[in-house]
């Protein structure tokens, strides 16, 4: 999401001027275009020729450099977004007044792209009522403020003033300005992780689905501009992205009350969740003892989620599930297709090395119900992800 884009950092004076490294080294690897601008006293937290090493670009620290003059006006147009990080009590207190004395306060004057300020002081300054004042002034100017955090601060104290941090910074930056308009006005719904079928309060049947092939479909979805919901089971999974509604659930019967619900005003169902078959006919309010040598359980079928859903489908609805094979793979996915009513099938193969549960990389073939396959080569579940998506985007209301 963030290739090619172009984005401007201004860096002032404050220790978290050390994230800011970092940083820049996350957006140029992620294929983001960097240029920085520093204040003079930012030069004392963060070496100019580090910062240039890492962007491929000259840093900007003086109007005047030598014979050459820094064209403010220019970087400010140049730029697809403006993020000051860390922005101290000092320049945000000349920002909220419209003081220039820096080239760093020319450029944000100059500049004709979004601004976003990630601030980082001591807690006292930052809960001073003037920076609060000052605060408020930047954000009806406009300015888009990323929240400090709380923990351990410079003065040794602990509390809230901590820039956020880099990764942070750089999901915000996507969240907010790069998402894409693909899916523009579009409603996503997907399920992701296991079910727990209960056996007692102690006990459950369950299964080892890490819920990261739905998680990362959800937030691709998302990425592409769709207003995603995502009901998932008992995961330690988390999004990156506020943006995307979480359902959590933890049985079987929960997740097809929330995906029934869900499903009628959805453009676009992923079932992607390892929902149980089968659950206990009862199960004990107390914690079964061990006293027998033997303990049979008697278990009953689950309700169908996807053939439930394909039987609710109406015209313009896409629908892919998921099928996760050990034998007679194709075959078993392609019948699935049919039997469920939906529009596309993702046949995972337990036999393919490092795909499948818990791992961080998957290979899949994709089946659509016009006869069209394709084989998606082992790569992160991320990657997997986006070919699964575009996917559903190349059939969507074909």
């Amino acid at each position: 999401m963030l290739k090619g884009k172009k984005i401007l950092i201004g860096i002032t004076g404050s220790i978290a001027a050390y994230k800011t490294i970092t940083l820049v080294r996350l957006l140029i690897k992620a294929g983001a275009e960097v240029k920085v601008v520093m204040t003079p006293a930012a030069r004392e937290f963060a070496s100019p020729v580090v910062l240039s090493t890492l962007s491929k670009n000259t840093v900007i620290h003086d109007l005047v450099e030598g014979d050459a003059w820094s064209n403010h006006v220019m970087l400010g147009r140049w730029a697809d977004v403006m993020l000051i990080a860390p922005l101290s009590c000092n320049t945000l207190a000349k920002m909220a007044n419209g003081l220039c004395d820096n080239v760093l306060l020319a450029v944000y004057l100059s500049a004709t792209c979004p601004v976003v300020i990630a601030p980082a002081m001591d807690e006292d300054m930052w809960h001073h009522p003037s920076t609060k004042r000052n605060l408020v002034q930047l954000v009806k100017d406009g300015n888009h403020l990323i929240e400090v955090g709380k923990g351990e601060l410079a003065s040794g104290l602990f509390g809230d003033g901590r820039m956020a941090e880099p990764e942070e910074i750089g999901q915000y930056l996507i969240e907010n300005f790069f998402r894409t308009d693909e899916l523009k006005g579009q409603k996503a719904m997907v399920t992701a992780g296991p079910t727990y079928e209960a056996i007692d309060p102690v006990r459950f049947i369950g299964n080892h689905s890490s819920g990261k092939m739905g998680f990362a479909i959800a937030e691709e979805l998302y990425l592409r501009g769709a207003d995603v919901t995502l009901i998932t089971g008992p995961t330690s999974q988390q999004t990156n992205y506020k943006g995307i509604t979480i359902k959590p659930v933890v049985s079987a019967d929960d997740m097809y009350n929330a995906a029934v619900a869900a499903f009628d005003g959805a453009a676009i169902a992923v079932m992607s969740a390892a929902v149980a078959d089968y659950k206990p006919v009862l199960a004990s309010q107390e914690k079964i003892k061990k006293k027998q040598d033997e303990w049979s359980i008697e278990l009953v079928k689950n309700k169908d989620i996807l053939h439930q859903l394909g039987q609710q489908k109406k015209k313009g609805q896409f629908l892919l599930g998921f099928a996760l094979e050990t034998n007679n793979e194709k075959e078993n996915a392609l019948s699935k297709l049919k039997a469920k009513n939906a529009d596309g099938i993702v046949l995972n193969s337990l036999n393919d090395k490092d795909a499948g549960f818990g791992v961080d990389t998957n290979t899949v073939t994709i089946f659509h119900q016009s006869g069209e396959e394709m084989k998606v080569a082992l790569k992160s579940k991320k990657e997997v992800a986006t070919d699964i998506v575009s996917f559903i985007i190349k059939h969507l209301h074909v």
